[in-house]
């Protein structure tokens, strides 16, 4: 299984809720093994097999929770 990591800088989140929204709707995505937020940094990081998922789904996903990738 091919797997990437990805570091996606993600504009918008404040809080601990933002963090949980955004961590929920990529990981619903088959294919992600891991998805974790850093608050701070105003960070993703995704570790997905890309013959099940790609970049594209997963901006969809952020964008779809009301977040923006920089």
């Amino acid at each position: 299984m091919p797997m990437q990591n990805e570091m996606i800088k993600v504009d918008g989140m404040s809080c601990n809720h933002c963090k949980m929204a955004v961590e929920a709707a990529v990981k619903k995505i088959t294919g992600v093994a891991a998805a974790e937020v850093n608050l701070a940094e105003k960070t993703l990081q995704v570790e997905y097999d890309n013959e099940k998922a790609d970049m594209a789904m997963i901006r969809q996903a952020i964008e779809d929770v009301g977040f923006e990738v920089a």
